[in-house]
C-alpha cells in the first residue's frame, strides 16, 4: 500500500473517531452525557437502564477499539503491535467495565469523579493516545 493511501486511511479513521464523538447524542444511549455536562458533583445520578447503557457503552468501546487498531496498523504495519494492543484493549475492557458497572449500580456523589474518568476510558479512544507514543518509543528503541 502506498504512503498516500495510508495517509488517506489515517485521515478517514480520525474522521470516523471524530464522528462517533460528534454524533454521540444520536447514536448511543447514555444518560451520563448530559449528567456530566452539568454540575454533577451536586446532583443525583440520572435514571438509567443498566443493560441498555452497558450494551451501548460496549458498542461505543468496540467501535473506538476497531478504529484505533486500524490506526495502529496503518502507522506501524506490525501484526505483533496489533496483537498486543488487542489483548490490552480486551483486558482494559473487562476491568473498566467491572468498575463502570459498580459505579452505575452503586452511585454515590463522592465517587462521581472517578466514575467520570473510568467512563471516559470506555467511551473515548484514550488508550490510542497512550499506545501510539508507547509503540513509537518502542520502535525507535529497537
Amino acid at each position: 500500500m502506498s504512503k498516500n493511501t495510508r495517509y488517506i486511511w489515517l485521515a478517514l479513521s480520525l474522521v470516523a473517531l471524530a464522528m462517533i464523538r460528534f454524533f454521540e447524542d444520536y447514536l448511543f444511549y447514555d444518560p451520563y452525557l448530559q449528567f456530566f455536562k452539568n454540575d454533577y458533583l451536586y446532583i443525583d445520578s440520572p435514571r438509567r437502564e443498566t443493560l441498555k447503557l452497558t450494551l451501548f457503552t460496549t458498542l461505543r468501546y468496540a467501535l473506538n477499539t476497531g478504529i484505533s487498531l486500524w490506526i495502529l496498523f496503518q502507522v506501524f504495519r506490525d501484526k505483533g503491535v496489533i496483537r498486543f494492543a488487542s489483548i490490552l484493549y480486551g483486558i482494559a475492557y473487562v476491568i473498566l467495565l467491572l468498575f463502570f458497572l459498580y459505579f452505575v449500580i452503586n452511585p454515590r456523589q463522592e465517587d462521581y469523579y472517578i466514575f467520570f474518568n473510568i467512563r471516559r476510558f470506555l467511551i473515548q479512544p484514550l488508550l490510542l493516545l497512550i499506545l501510539l507514543p508507547a509503540f513509537y518509543y518502542d520502535k525507535i528503541k529497537r
